[in-house]
Order: C-alpha cells, then sequence, then structure tokens
C-alpha cells in the first residue's frame, strides 16, 4: 500500500479570527482524520520513536489502535505511562523528540504523534469514558510532593499507581503549575489541564493548594507530619531582568506576571477584576516560548502593534518553530538582531519608547549559538506603551533558603545526584526546572519518572 508522503493537515483558526478571542488555535482531528494519520505509520520493529519519547510511551502501539479505530484503548495505552496526554498532545515539542527520529521522516514526513495523542486523549474525555487502573495494595509509605506542575503531576500519579500515600502542596489555588499560570488559553485550554489533574486526583493523590511549603511548613517539618520522602518540583518562576534603566517604569512586565494575570487569573475575561494594562503598542523581548506566547496574548488583549525584540537572528530562537510561524502569521512585527539598552520615561513614570541597538553574530558562544555583538553607533528607538521581558526565569528561593542543608549550585538550582534525583538532603528527591533550569514539559516528565522507580526501589524491601 502507499504512503502517505505529508501529514494529515489539522484543521485551525485562520490568523485573522483567532486573534480576536482565546480560544484554541488547533482544532484537533476528526476520527477520520486521525485514522488516515495513523495508518501512515509503518510499525517498524525497532520504534525508535519510543526511544525519542522522554517518558517511553509505547508509540507505534496506541497509533495502530487509532488505525484500527480503538480510540478509547489507545487513550488507555498511552495513560499507562503519561498521565498528562492532552497536555504533551498540545505542547510537548515532538518535533525535536518522538517524530524527528520517526523512520518514516528520512524521506516524508513524520507522522503526527502528537497530533494523534491529543485525538486519543480528547476523545477518552469526550466519551466520559475515563478508566481508572486497579489500584495497587498501600504499601503504607508516604509521600510529599511540593508544586503540582508537570513533573509533580508525573511522580505523584505513578508513585500512587504503586502503592504510595501521595499529597501535592500547591502554593497557588489551582494545581498545574506552569501548565495554568504560564501557557495561554489558545495553546493549551485550563479545562484540559483540570481533567488531567481531575485524573491525578482519581489515581488517590490527595492535592492541598495554597500551601507555600517553605513559609506554612518547611521541609522538615514534612517529615515530622509523616511523610518518608519528599520530592520538591516547584519550577523556575523566579523573573529575570536585563538590568537597563527604565525597568521600574510603570508598563513594564515581567513575562511571568503578564501570563499569570491572563493566564490563570483571567484578565482577557471582562467578568473578571483582575487588573491588566491594556496598550497600543507593546515590545516582548526574548525568543523563546514564553516570548511567543507573550506577544500572542498581547495582540488578543487588544494591542494594534506588537513588536518581538531579539538579540541573534530567526535560526538561534529557541522557540518552536510552530509557535513563531503562527506568531508571524497574525502579524507580531520581528525586530530580530536587536537589543534593548534602555527604556524611555515619558515624564510621568511610564513607558514611553525602548531604545535599542543593532546586533551582528560573532563566534559561537557556551550554547553552540553565534554570540551577538553590537554594531556601534546603530541605536534607535522603539515608540511603546508597554514592554514585556520573556528573557528567561530564575530559581525561587522561597523553599530553599527555608532548607539551608539542600545544596544549591551557583545559579540557585538544586544540585542533585544524576542518576537518583536525590538532593544533599537524604530522602529529598529534586526534579524539573528547579533542577534544570527552564527546560520543557516533557523533558520535567521523563526526569519525574525516573525518580519515581528511584523512590520505589528505595522503599520495597523495607518491611
Amino acid at each position: 500500500m502507499a504512503i502517505n508522503k505529508n501529514k494529515t493537515p489539522m484543521p485551525s483558526q485562520s490568523p485573522g479570527e483567532r486573534v480576536k478571542n482565546f480560544n484554541e488555535v488547533p482544532l484537533g482531528y476528526t476520527q477520520e482524520q486521525a485514522v488516515a494519520e495513523a495508518k501512515r505509520c509503518i510499525q517498524c520493529k525497532n520504534a525508535p520513536c519510543v526511544d525519542g519519547c522522554p517518558v517511553e510511551i509505547d508509540i507505534p502501539a496506541f497509533i495502530k489502535m487509532i488505525a484500527e479505530g480503538d480510540f478509547i484503548g489507545a487513550a488507555i495505552k498511552l495513560k499507562e505511562k503519561n498521565c498528562l496526554p492532552g497536555v504533551c498532545g498540545r505542547v510537548c515539542p515532538q518535533e525535536d523528540q518522538c517524530e524527528k527520529v520517526c523512520t518514516l521522516a528520512r524521506k516524508f514526513d513524520p507522522v503526527a504523534i502528537g497530533s494523534l495523542e491529543r485525538f486519543a486523549a480528547d476523545y477518552e474525555q469526550g466519551r466520559g469514558k475515563i478508566k481508572i487502573p486497579e489500584k495497587t495494595k498501600a504499601n503504607g509509605k508516604k509521600i510529599a510532593v511540593v508544586g503540582s506542575g508537570p513533573s509533580g503531576l508525573t511522580i505523584a500519579g505513578d508513585l500512587a499507581k504503586l502503592g504510595y500515600k501521595v499529597t501535592i502542596f500547591e502554593a497557588l489555588h489551582k494545581a498545574g503549575g506552569v501548565l495554568v499560570y504560564g501557557i495561554p488559553e489558545f495553546r493549551l485550554p485550563k479545562s484540559i489541564v483540570q481533567r488531567e489533574v481531575d485524573y491525578i486526583e482519581k489515581l488517590g493523590v490527595e492535592i492541598k493548594p495554597d500551601y507555600v511549603i517553605g513559609k506554612v511548613h518547611a521541609v522538615d517539618e514534612l517529615f515530622e507530619m509523616g511523610y518518608d520522602a519528599v520530592y520538591v518540583g516547584i519550577g523556575a518562576g523566579l523573573p529575570m531582568f536585563m538590568k537597563i534603566d527604565g525597568e521600574n517604569l510603570n508598563g513594564v512586565y515581567s513575562a511571568n506576571e503578564l501570563l499569570t494575570r491572563s493566564n490563570l487569573m483571567k484578565a482577557y475575561d471582562d467578568s473578571y477584576d483582575t487588573p491588566v494594562i491594556k496598550a497600543k503598542k507593546y515590545a516582548v523581548v526574548g525568543g523563546g516560548n514564553v516570548a511567543m506566547d507573550s506577544a500572542r496574548t498581547a495582540l488578543r488583549l487588544g494591542a494594534e502593534k506588537v513588536y518581538n525584540v531579539y538579540r541573534r537572528s530567526r535560526k538561534e530562537m529557541p522557540a518552536r518553530d510552530e509557535e513563531i510561524e503562527r506568531a508571524e502569521e497574525e502579524g507580531i512585527d520581528f525586530r530580530l538582531l536587536t537589543n534593548p539598552v534602555r527604556i524611555i520615561d515619558n515624564g510621568n513614570g511610564w513607558v514611553k519608547a525602548l531604545e535599542c541597538i543593532r546586533m551582528e553574530l560573532g563566534e559561537p558562544d557556551e550554547s553552540g549559538r553565534r554570540r551577538p555583538v553590537p554594531v556601534k553607533s546603530s541605536e534607535f528607538t522603539i515608540d511603546v506603551d508597554v514592554v514585556v521581558m520573556a528573557i528567561g526565569a530564575g530559581a525561587n528561593p522561597l523553599l530553599t533558603s527555608a532548607t539551608p542543608d539542600i545544596k544549591l549550585n551557583k545559579w540557585g538550582y538544586i544540585t542533585v545526584d544524576e542518576k537518583t534525583g536525590m538532593t544533599s538532603k537524604k530522602n529529598v528527591y529534586a526534579g524539573g526546572d528547579i533542577v534544570t533550569g527552564s527546560a520543557t514539559v516533557i523533558s520535567a516528565m521523563g526526569v519525574a519518572r525516573k525518580i519515581a522507580r528511584v523512590i520505589h526501589e528505595s522503599f520495597k524491601y523495607e518491611k
């Protein structure tokens, strides 16, 4: 049978339509489209896609089920290894992981693994047939998980299935971590996150919101409360700034603040009282997914003009290609090889303009990307009302400052044993962005799964 060379395209909102709303941009496969795409999989024996998946999903198996019309079976197969398939199908960089090593990609488009994962998860939810796996007999051990982001939810789900009593302590009022405060509705609807959080709870995990470990309780107190091990998955949520003149002006946001107000606190919805500056001209500084999310959010908040200011070229941008392309389609004005040097005051303490300098690329730096070098006497200004700094995030010191015997590296991230994920403090483990710095959802989940196995092995033979 001849193989279709190209991926089955997923329907989506048009650029002109989607910039007027916060609804999800891709609309998902129909059953017919999903089956057609699944049938492109050649079910190769060595299955390199599985090796490319950080959480080790049996990709050929779930795709085969979709091809045969067993959509519920596909969802169940996915959740054997991944408790968050609806999330991962939407935000994971499959193009750099499972799809990148797909055998079909040697000659044609790879199989749309992420789109099929999303389809199966959504189909199961739409039919209301959420199967909860049989619980393993309780083993009497209690695990505290600090943070309910991707890594926290993953390790909690895995350990609950192994018979542990797991409690997640979440600082915010809703579970989900970066999935609820950082990723916009048009890319990851919060109803999707909530249904996956609900699934984790149905596995037997208890979630305690509004619970700041480091303030309400210290890590040591968790052991006094009867927990046998603690997993720290608090992410990297400390905003970073450039330390240039004018960053203290009204109208300067961190991406964290803008996105949290819009996503978690729903500032885009007039029925909520969350304040957010709605201006005509925005400049978003940075080249990652967070920068794309911020720029596209600004458009939807009513901006007439949004500039993306990035110091390197398009080739070096760390954001996913599809997110950059969607931003371009929506009219974001990319000012590449451009670096801010000062934010200009309008005389009343508000942003008036962003002064920038042009850059050129020199030799590669430690990241492997060519280092941007200022072009002498090339300064110019961009008239804007709001500047959003989306240049990364650091380690929040709240928990670690209250736990001085947990060792940190020079950037304030927790140091761990590479094989086990254990910190310098016995029976305290850590994973995700608080260890690696800002990374992907799926990489944090992959590490969490490995640490769950380590914890299980450490208690397995205890009487």
